[in-house]
Formats: structure tokens, sequence, C-alpha cells
């Protein structure tokens, strides 16, 4: 008997967000709990340099097009992050308007980033050739050159490229760009025979055709990677093409900010104790800078406990002797813990450690959807919640179940990672200090989110631990402190233990 459905997991991926569409009213994508991989997304959607706005065959069912005409009508318009991307980086998607308002502004440098990187896949170029030919159009050229495409990446690892495209590499991406090319001319000629599909098919080779002039270096600065399939991090094997713009600033200051009046707020946008990082990142020239101050008493609603004690962190995850620390604090506080880890791989190891060790219910972020554990946490004081990423910023629970944040360490960007990689070197090429320009900030901004995550209401306490001594004895410590909640500061470990057994007590 034939299997019923989909059998791999992108088919269930696609399949499900196909049934999503059906009942989303805005068709984005931060609205879909939980969330699919970049390959399932790809499959139903299109980039902004393939959308035809008013010209697709699609229009009638398009939700960009759907938000563009009613922001064009609205005399305010509330949206999030992801608009304001599309809005830097392809289309206009609010119309005129006098005034920007950007809560969580610290999030927009990373959400404009995130627009403006685009990738060449094999698959990409396939999908591409597939519209072509429902114009009568032969592809042979194009598909050769695909599976050039797809020999030349699979001799090689992945990483980020310094030196340009090794030549084989190099070769095959000039010979997509020229067969896609060819095809365009093809395409143009059959138009009027072709009508809405031949539309599709020249906006998706046009996607091939500009992704690889950033690739050959055409369009200004971007950084160029080999990367495994998404969410693969631990395969060494490319499967794509990435490019990322060097910098946003000049995007955000000329499509988002010019000739309008701007206001960005955020409780993190102060890092070290002053708006000067944020600003730089943003692209904003001597703003006008206001700290608001905030309802929380933190250094009496809270104590920041830095284990001093324990030795450096290493490159292979979470260390037994922090394990130790992390049981003890823990215990002290009668569970009641949301454990922020600097990746999966340290959150699980803990999780899993704890679990062997304690008796308190200990919830780790992929065991689940995450609403499905904010909720089991928040329900059950003695709950832990291990996790990484998503849950160092926007985790709201106040109240008694969160009396303790352990964050294992601080939260620089990968040293491989190329983006923040070759924003350092910019930086130190034009005599700044690139570490503190960018893995600091970096580490500064997820510090505050992440320690943000205790004091919620004015009637909660707590202790946020971290388990990094280089937070009190690094000479980038101090910034990194400034950055964070004034909380009451401590190294002494008996003095955070013994607060947390008076909370559970209490």
């Amino acid at each position: 008997m034939l299997p019923l459905g989909p059998t791999s997991e992108l088919g269930r991926e696609v399949v499900r967000l196909n049934e999503w569409a059906d009942t989303t009213d805005t068709g984005d994508r931060d609205d879909l709990v939980p969330g699919v991989s970049g390959r399932a997304w790809s499959q139903v959607s299109v980039s902004g340099r393939e959308c035809l706005e008013s010209k697709c065959p699609a229009v009638a069912e398009c939700f960009s097009q759907r938000a563009r005409d009613t922001a064009a009508h609205a005399h305010v318009v509330v949206t999030n992050h992801a608009v304001l991307g599309v809005q830097a980086t392809s289309h206009d998607m609010l119309g005129e308007h006098a005034v920007l308002i950007v809560d969580e502004a610290h999030e927009l440098v990373q959400r404009i980033t995130s627009s403006a990187t685009h990738e060449l896949t094999v698959a990409a170029v396939d999908r591409a050739a597939r519209a072509v030919r429902r114009c009568g159009v032969v592809t042979e050229d194009l598909d050769r050159a695909a599976r050039h495409l797809d020999g030349a990446l699979g001799d090689c690892e992945a990483g980020r490229l310094r030196q340009g495209l090794p030549e084989p590499l190099a070769v095959a991406v000039e010979e997509v760009r020229a067969a896609a090319r060819r095809c365009v001319s093809e395409v143009q000629k059959h138009a009027e025979q072709a009508g809405a599909a031949g539309k599709v098919a020249s906006a998706a080779l046009s996607e091939v055709v500009d992704v690889c002039g950033e690739l050959q270096g055409e369009h200004g600065r971007y950084v160029v990677w080999l990367a495994p399939r998404d969410g693969d991090y631990d395969s060494r094997l490319a499967e794509r093409i990435v490019a990322a713009p060097l910098d946003v600033a000049g995007l955000i200051r000329t499509k988002l900010l010019d000739e309008k009046a701007s206001v960005m707020t955020s409780a993190t946008l102060a890092l070290g104790g002053d708006f000067t990082a944020i600003s730089r990142h943003l692209g904003v020239d001597s703003p006008a800078t206001l700290d608001a101050g905030s309802p929380f008493d933190y250094p009496r609603q809270g104590i920041l406990y830095v284990a001093r004690h324990l030795p450096k962190p290493g490159m292979g995850g979470i260390g037994p002797e922090a394990l130790d620390e992390l049981a003890a604090l823990i215990e002290a506080a009668g569970g009641r813990t949301l454990g922020l880890f600097s990746s999966h791989r340290a959150a699980q190891a803990a999780a899993e450690a704890m679990r062997e060790r304690l008796d308190v219910p200990i919830l780790y972020q992929l065991d689940d959807q995450l609403p499905t554990l904010v909720k089991r946490f928040a329900e059950d004081e003695a709950t832990c919640l291990f996790g990484s990423t998503s849950l160092w910023q926007g985790i709201d629970v106040p109240g008694r179940t969160a009396s303790l944040v352990v964050i294992d360490r601080i939260p620089f960007p990968r040293p491989d990672e190329p983006i923040s990689q070759a924003r350092t070197e910019a930086v130190a090429a034009a005599g700044g200090n690139g570490f503190m320009a960018v893995s600091a900030t970096h580490a500064a901004l997820l510090l505050a989110q992440g320690a943000g995550r205790l004091i919620r209401s004015t009637s909660d306490r707590g202790v946020v631990a971290v388990l990094d001594p280089r937070l009190a004895t690094a000479g980038y410590g101090g910034f990194l402190r400034r950055s964070m909640p004034d909380l009451w500061p401590t190294t002494d470990r008996d003095t955070a233990l013994g607060a947390l057994r008076r909370l559970a007590e209490s």
C-alpha cells in the first residue's frame, strides 16, 4: 500500500504551510508557531526580487499586496519588523508616511541584515528552470549549469570565503548566470504566448542573475560564505552560497529614516551605559536620546551573581564545574529557574544532567512547541525551562516561577560566524576596536535582554546567575555589566544561595 501524505520532514512542513495559508489573515512568517525551516518556506514563497506586485497572476490571494493596499489607505499603520525588512531591501510596503516609530529597535539591524541576505542553491536554479519550461522554452543550458553548480558545491566545505569564490565554483556561478540571462531573452521572445507564466519565469530568472552578481562582487560589499543544509549545524558539506551585506546602516538610514521623524525605543538601546554603539549600527548620526528609566527598583528587587570561582568556559559546551554550580543554584531556588544557554547543545546537556541530579521538572526548548513549554513553566513554580536563542528575548513570566535566571556564558557570536567575523575585521581595518564594536556589543545586547527576564513586575524578586567568570574578571566585563539591569552585584556564592533559599521559603 502506498503511503498517504508526505513522508519527509520537508514535505510535512510544506503541507502544514499550505494548510496555514488557508487560515492566516497575515501570511506573516512570524505568526507561524512553531516555525518551519528555510527550505520549506522557500517552497511556497518568493523573494522580494521575484515579486511581481500588481502584475502577479496570484495578486488576488497575495498577503503582501493586501498589506500594501491596506497601508496605502491608512492614517496609522501598525506592523512588525518583517515588513520593515521588506521596506528597506525591496518593495515599498508602507506608502507615504511622515513619522516612523520602531519598538524593540535593538532587533532592527539583525532583521534588515536577514532581509538583505540572499543565497544561490541548485534548488533555486531548478525552480527557475521549471518556471521557464512552463513557457515552452528549452532549458538545456540552465539544467546543465545547475548540475555543474551541484558538482562544484559538492567539492567544497562550509565556511566563509575570504578571497572570493574558488575557481571551480566561480566558473559554475558564471555559467548559471549566463544561462539564466539567455533564458530571460528566450522567455521575452515568447512573452505574448506565455502570459502570466512568462512574468513568473522572468522574475525567478532575475533573482538568480542578481544573486550571482552579488556573489561576483558587483553590488557593493558583501560577506560571502558556503553554508550547509538549513538547520544542519554539524555538517561541513556545502549546499548553498550565501551573500549578506557587510553593513546595513546605510540601508536603514536611506530606506527607513530619510526625511522623516523617527522614534526608536527599547529597554536595551543604551549599551555600556550610552547610545553610541546602537546609533552606529542603526546609521543614526547625533540622535537626540532619552533614558526614560524603569518602573523597577533593580538593586532592591534582584541580585546579579557572577560565579567568579568557576573556570573560563571552554569550546566543548558546558563544563562539569558549571553543571555542579547550576545544580546547587536550582536546588537552593527549589526549581523556579529559566536557563539561558549560548547553544542548544549546552542547553540539552544541562537539561539531561539536571534531570539525573534533581527532583524538579526540567523542560528543554526543543522538547515541544515554545508556547506550550512557557505555559507549563508559568503554571508550575517548581518547573525549570532550559533553552537558547528565542528564550533570551520575549519570554514574559512574572512572579515566583522565574526566581532564578541562569546564563551559562557570555553570549559572544561564534568565532566562525561569517557576518560578525567580517564586520569585526572591517572595524579593525578602519582603526577601531572590532571586538568591542561587534562581539562585545552583540553580547551586551543579549545579556541585557536575558537578565531582563528576571524582573517583570514591581513585586518580582530573584537572582541572575552568570556562570562565566569573565563578566567579573575581563577588561570588557564593565561594558557588559553596565548594559545589564542595575541589579545588586556579588561574586559571593553563599550570598546568592542564601538569597535563593529565603525566596523559596517565603
